[in-house]
C-alpha cells in the first residue's frame, strides 16, 4: 500500500480515538453489552439510539474495475479455483462479480445485501487469495471477519473452511458461549484467518492470547446489526488494533447513519456495491398478513406448525419460544427451542437437527433472523410481529433465499393492526391481508396449516455410532454403558413419536 493511504488511515485512526476520549464519538457513547447474546429475553432487547438521517454514499475517488461473469476472469490461486468447481459454485453472483475484481486487488469494499446473497462468498475469496502463501505467528492472525452473532460465525466458518483448505490456511472461530480455552489454544497454535464475535474476541485480547497488529485485511460482516446490537464501541476499538494501512471490507444487509460511522472513519476511497436492499423486494417472496382473534391464535400458531414441511416460527420472548415449543410437542409437532438462553453446543445442535428435518418447526428469538441459511424453507411465521421494520426484512430474509420462492406470515391482533400498517409501510412492502381463524380453508391455503395428530412428541438426539477399532481386541469386552443404553432410550422414544 502507498503512504498516502497509510498516513489518511493512521490520521482517521488517531482523531477517532481523540474524538472519543473527548465524548465527541456517537459511538463511544454506548456502553458495551455481553460478547454476543440478548440483554434482555425478547430477543436482542431495547436497541439503542440510532442515528437519524440519510445514508450518503462515501466518494469512490478511484474508478471501480468492470464486474466479471466468471470466476476464470479473477486473479485468484487455482486451487480457490478448483475448489469453487468441486462445490458445485459455477457463475458468481451479482455482489460477488462485482466486489471481486476490487477485493482481490486490494481496493476497500462497502457492499449491501441481504443474507442469501452471496456475501460470504464475496469477502471470502477476496481475503483467502490476498492471504495464501503466508504464515501466521502464534496470536498473530493475518485476516480478521467479525461477525454479530455466534450462528453467522458459524456460518461463515462452515462456507469458507473447504476454501481455507484448499490453500492451506488455518480458520479459528472464535465465540461467546463455547470454552475460551479450546479458542486461545487454536490461536496459540497459529491461525491465519480468524472469524470473531467482538465481545469474545476482545476477552482473548485481554488475557494476552491474540493480538490484531499483523491483521492487513479486515472484514465487517452484517455491521448494521452490530450498531443495532450496541457493539459499535467494541467493534472500533477492534479496528483501531488492526494494521491502519490494510485492508477493509463492510458488508451490511442496510445503510444508516450508525454504519456511516464506520465507512467514513475506517473506509478509504472504497469500491461500493448495492444488491438485493431488503427482503422487500424479493419478488419470489410473498407477504401475509393475517388478522386473527387473540383467542384464537395459539390454535391458529399451532395448526401453521403442523404444516408438512419446515417453518421458523418467531417471538419476542425466549419465556413465550420456550412455551410455544413445549405446547407444539405436546399436540405432535416436532419443534426446537431457539434463543439466547440456550449453550452453544444445544444452539448447534438444534440448528442441525432442523437442517436435516428431524426436527421441522425451529421457534426462535431475533437471535435466528441472521446468519441461519437453511435451503428449502418456505415459510416464516412472525407469531409475534417484530417492533421494527428492520426485523421484519433480516426475519423474511430466511426464505426465498438464492431465487427460491416463499412465503412471509405475520399474525396480527385487532390491537396490533395499526403498528403493523406502519411496520409495512417503512420496508415498503404491500402485503396481502386476510382475516383467518383456525381450521379456515384460507389458512391452510396460505401456510399449509392443518390438524396436529394430538400425539406427544420428544425430540431425541441422534445416536452417533462409534467407529470399529482397526486392531483385533484381546478377548470379549462389554460394549460401554451408554453405547448399551442409547439404542433402547432411542427406541423407546421413536415409539413415543
Amino acid at each position: 500500500m502507498n503512504r498516502t493511504r497509510t498516513n489518511d488511515r493512521s490520521a482517521r485512526s488517531r482523531h477517532g480515538r481523540a474524538a472519543a476520549g473527548k465524548g465527541g464519538s456517537r459511538t463511544g457513547s454506548q456502553a458495551p453489552r455481553r460478547s454476543d447474546g440478548p440483554a434482555r429475553s425478547g430477543g436482542y432487547g431495547r436497541r439503542p439510539a440510532t442515528v437519524q438521517g440519510e445514508f450518503e454514499l462515501p466518494r469512490t475517488i478511484t474508478p471501480a474495475l468492470p464486474p466479471v461473469e466468471g470466476f476464470a476472469e479473477l486473479d485468484m490461486p487455482e486451487h480457490l479455483l478448483t475448489e469453487l468447481g468441486k462445490q458445485g459454485v459455477t457463475a458468481p453472483f451479482p455482489i460477488q462479480g462485482a466486489t471481486l475484481p476490487n477485493s482481490l486487488a486490494g481496493r476497500d469494499v462497502l457492499g449491501r445485501g441481504r443474507t442469501g446473497s452471496g456475501k460470504t462468498l464475496a469477502f471470502g475469496l477476496a481475503l483467502l487469495a490476498r492471504t495464501a502463501g503466508q504464515r501466521a505467528e502464534p496470536r498473530q492472525p493475518l485476516g480478521l471477519i467479525l461477525v454479530p452473532t455466534r450462528e453467522l460465525a458459524q456460518q461463515v466458518t462452515d462456507a469458507l473452511t473447504p476454501y481455507a483448505r484448499s490453500v492451506r490456511l488455518r480458520l479459528a472461530t472464535v465465540v461467546g458461549g463455547m470454552s475460551i480455552g479450546r479458542q486461545a489454544g487454536a490461536l496459540r497454535g497459529g491461525a491465519e484467518v480468524v472469524v470473531a464475535t467482538p465481545g469474545r474476541l476482545k476477552d482473548l485480547i485481554d488475557r494476552g492470547d491474540c493480538r490484531l497488529n499483523h491483521v492487513g485485511i479486515t472484514v465487517l460482516d452484517e455491521a448494521d446489526q452490530m450498531a443495532d446490537m450496541g457493539f459499535m464501541p467494541q467493534v472500533t476499538a477492534l479496528l483501531d488494533q488492526v494494521r491502519p494501512e490494510g485492508q477493509r471490507m463492510l458488508f451490511s444487509a442496510t445503510l444508516d447513519r450508525n454504519v456511516d460511522l464506520l465507512v467514513r472513519r475506517y473506509l478509504t476511497d472504497p469500491v461500493v456495491h448495492s444488491v438485493d436492499p431488503s427482503a422487500g423486494t424479493v419478488t419470489t417472496m410473498e407477504h401475509h398478513v393475517l388478522h386473527v382473534h387473540g383467542a384464537d391464535k395459539h390454535a391458529t400458531t399451532t395448526e401453521i406448525a403442523a404444516r408438512d414441511g419446515r417453518v421458523i416460527m418467531f417471538l419476542d420472548t425466549k419465556h413465550a419460544v420456550d412455551r410455544l415449543t413445549q405446547d407444539l410437542l405436546n399436540s405432535g409437532v416436532r419443534a426446537a427451542a431457539l434463543h439466547g438462553g440456550k449453550s452453544q453446543p444445544q444452539r448447534t445442535r438444534t440448528l442441525a437437527q432442523f437442517k436435516t428435518g428431524h426436527v421441522t418447526v425451529l421457534v426462535a428469538t431475533n437471535v435466528a433472523a441472521r446468519g441461519i441459511h437453511v435451503d428449502n424453507l418456505d415459510l416464516v411465521v412472525n407469531v409475534d410481529p417484530p417492533t421494527d421494520h428492520k426485523d421484519y426484512l433480516h426475519r423474511s430474509g430466511r426464505t426465498a433465499r438464492a431465487g427460491e420462492s416463499g412465503s412471509v406470515v405475520t399474525l396480527v391482533t385487532p390491537n396490533q393492526r395499526r403498528g403493523m400498517v406502519r411496520l409495512m409501510a417503512d420496508a415498503g412492502i404491500r402485503p396481502q391481508t386476510t382475516q383467518i381463524r383456525s381450521g379456515d380453508e384460507a389458512l391452510s391455503r396460505i401456510t399449509g396449516a392443518q390438524a396436529p395428530s394430538g400425539i406427544p412428541v420428544v425430540i431425541t438426539a441422534p445416536v452417533v455410532e462409534r467407529p470399529k477399532r482397526s486392531a483385533p481386541s484381546r478377548g470379549r469386552r462389554r460394549p460401554s454403558s451408554a453405547t448399551r443404553r442409547a439404542p433402547v432410550r432411542q427406541t423407546v422414544l421413536d415409539a413415543v413419536a
